[in-house]
């Protein structure tokens, strides 16, 4: 080698040329059209372990026959007959009745005290922050918990609700609602709405902060009083909110029958059975799990048909 000519650079392990190659690979992959769905892939696992398989079990399990009592009949395939059974079984017919009132009236009350309360609370101030905390602990209790406790409320011989309707005249004497057939489940669904409003009351307070002032003074200006900004300007810019909080909450009150269970049961006799109750009590208490399972069915149905129609009329994904 001649005197000051440039060293030869470092010939390259073939070891370091092979770890620099995944990375390599890497980065191409994440500048292709396949790698957002290479991320989706854990979650999608996750639904088809979680969610899909179960469902799909579920409405496999509705066409079998599935008696923990009678070992004797097997498990084979039995076709329509649950289904066949449920068209027959007045008991599914008085549920799926008090599950339509049991969950339309208790979503039309939790939004409107919720849309309330969030109209009340939209303010910036330090004991409105302190106020909305208070109003959120209904919805911090347990189900079990508030059951319980609204259970002690209106018991007919120590409950505080009948001793104040009694004094301020409200009624006449000591009354048992949960075990009247004509109050039970209008006590319950009112038990239900004061759990379960300040869901409504958190989204849609998020969604007030969210709306730019701005268009209540260019209101204001106009001449618009305060109804018809609620009505032309709150309303609309809260559209999506309202529809995914309504969806989502007749979805818990269809599925979640923890509360009915411990208030009354389903009684007195079937006033306040539900269709997710009568599931949950036909698989556990007769350990009939195939027609428990074709309940399910019925019920994830009625929810999907609800969701379309609802999603529909609303208009929420045109916008």
């Amino acid at each position: 080698m001649e005197f000051g000519a440039p060293a030869a650079p470092p010939a390259r392990s073939p070891w370091r040329r092979a770890a620099r190659a995944p990375a390599r690979w890497l980065g191409e992959l994440s500048e292709s059209r396949r790698w957002p769905f290479l991320l989706l892939l854990p979650s999608l696992a996750v639904i088809m372990g979680v969610v899909l398989y179960p469902t799909l079990e579920g409405i496999v399990l509705s066409f079998r026959e599935m008696r923990l009592t009678r070992p004797d009949l097997g498990t084979g395939f039995v076709g329509l007959r649950h289904y066949v059974d449920l068209w027959y079984d007045p008991v599914f017919w008085r549920a799926l009745q008090n599950t339509l009132k049991w969950v339309t009236i208790a979503v039309l009350l939790e939004l409107a005290l919720g849309m309330g309360s969030a109209l009340a609370l939209d303010r910036d101030t330090v004991a409105m922050r302190v106020l909305t905390v208070c109003i959120l602990l209904p919805w911090f209790l347990p189900n079990v918990v508030a059951a319980n406790m609204w259970a002690l409320m209106l018991d007919s011989r120590l409950g505080v609700i009948n001793e104040l309707l009694l004094r301020v005249g409200l009624i006449d004497g000591y009354k048992a609602w949960f075990a009247d057939p004509h109050t039970a489940l209008a006590a319950a669904v009112v038990v239900e709405a004061w759990h379960g409003y300040p869901f409504f009351t958190l989204l849609i307070l998020a969604g007030l902060k969210a709306v730019p002032r701005d268009l209540y003074h260019a209101a204001a200006i106009d001449g618009a009083n305060a109804f018809q900004a609620f009505r032309n300007i709150t309303l609309p810019m809260l559209n999506t909110i309202i529809v995914a909080a309504v969806i989502l909450r007749v979805i818990s009150l269809a599925n979640s029958p923890e509360m009915l269970l411990i208030l009354t049961n389903g009684g007195p006799g079937d006033a306040t059975q539900v269709i997710s109750l009568y599931a949950f009590k036909t698989a556990y208490t007769s350990f009939d799990f195939g027609y428990a399972a074709a309940l399910s069915v019925v019920t994830l149905l009625l929810l999907m048909t609800f969701c379309l129609i609802y999603v529909r009329l609303s208009r929420v994904l045109e916008e």
